[in-house]
């Protein structure tokens, strides 16, 4: 089931190419090119607009149809879009809400958020043909080669997207394996995909969609209420025989964690926002940037991702959350905060994740 989602195959690289990769930059080439096709590119991924669809009252579901240097995807992951706005390169990360289509294309469901340049930019003024750059896929929460026993997916706000791709997977072979899908929203204008999930809960029977309101009253078969393990067993009375997704912001995930993860069966989640943080570090801290000569003075207890933007740097970033390493670079010596957790480490790192790492000391980067 978590067979790869591919794009139209691609053909080998051709004979031309092999002979003028030593003459030819690939970003000069990338800027010609661009000029005949925006989706050309020399091995970048880029991805055109083809359709646009509002799912709720702030979300839009963009169908992207990908050039060939997209490798494709398992249901559940994750993908980083950029696009320029105002003359600046901004890079968020999304969930793809697709499974498999025919003619290759793909597709993010964006929320748009307060202050979000990206979101809204999509949601509000990216248009059928324009044309964005787009990451690999990545991301580790997705369903098993063949799904056996029962399934448990909980969903709130933007969480429902990367368990809504794995549901359509799903679905498209039958719904092969039990599975209950628990979703809530603050109120029922915000709920997406809901006349698609009734219609997979009515054509098959393994599977059962609960949608919760959590600033309105229930109607109809609507559920009321925060997450317990109380409110899980009105749902699903095997628990512990179910194997839990639970997506959502940090609270969420972390209440979910802690009322199921020792009940069910197993329990796998993902977070878009970070957990409250319980350590606040202050003070400064030196920080050498090895690769540019530079030396910062940044504050400890902020992501080092944050404060360096502060300075002016702009390092590669993605998902903000720790998940997609686009951030990730080397730290030859001092100690970093894991801002999640609070804990310490000493020992030089060959992938420190910028936007979950702060400072506690004197740093050196590979930046």
């Amino acid at each position: 089931m978590n067979a790869l989602v591919h794009p139209p195959v691609q053909r080998p690289r051709n004979r031309l190419k092999r002979l003028v990769q030593p003459l030819i930059a690939p970003q000069v080439f990338d800027f010609w090119a661009s000029r005949l096709n925006r989706t050309w590119s020399w091995d970048r991924p880029m991805a055109r607009i083809a359709e646009r669809k509002a799912e709720s009252a702030d979300t839009v579901t963009l169908w992207l149809r990908p050039n060939r240097h997209w490798a494709g995807f398992q249901p559940g992951q994750h993908l980083n879009v950029s696009a320029q706005i105002d003359g600046v390169r901004v890079t968020r990360s999304y969930s793809l809400t697709n499974a498999s289509t025919a003619d290759g294309r793909l597709a993010i469901t964006v929320k748009g958020v307060e202050g979000g340049k990206l979101s809204r930019h999509l949601c509000e003024r990216a248009r059928v043909g324009d044309v964005l750059e787009i990451g690999q896929a990545f991301g580790e929460m997705t369903l098993p080669a063949s799904p056996q026993g029962s399934w448990l997916f909980l969903a709130a706000g933007s969480g429902i997207t990367p368990l809504m791709s794995m549901t359509r997977a799903l679905a498209a072979q039958g719904m092969p394996v039990p599975l209950t899908l628990v979703y809530w929203a603050r109120t029922r204008e915000e709920f997406c995909f809901v006349d698609e999930l009734k219609k997979f809960a009515a054509e098959h029977a393994n599977f059962s969609v609960q949608f919760v309101p959590t600033r309105e009253t229930a109607v109809d078969d609507e559920a009321t209420g925060r997450l317990s393990e109380t409110m899980v067993q009105t749902f699903v009375d095997d628990l512990s025989l179910r194997q839990v997704f639970a997506c959502g912001p940090g609270g969420f995930v972390d209440t979910a964690r802690a009322v199921l993860s020792s009940t069910a069966k197993s329990f796998h989640a993902e977070a878009f926002s970070p957990p409250p943080r319980t350590i606040e570090d202050s003070g400064s801290v030196q920080v050498t940037l090895a690769a540019s000569g530079r030396t910062l003075t940044l504050p400890r207890g902020q992501s080092l991702l944050t404060a360096l933007e502060a300075e002016g740097f702009k390092p590669a970033s993605g998902c903000r959350m720790g998940i997609c390493n686009t951030c990730a670079c080397g730290k030859s010596s001092g100690v970093t905060r894991h801002l999640h957790t609070g804990e310490l480490f000493h020992e030089p790192a060959s992938a420190l994740k910028l936007c979950i790492s702060s400072a506690s000391t004197d740093l050196v980067l590979d930046l």
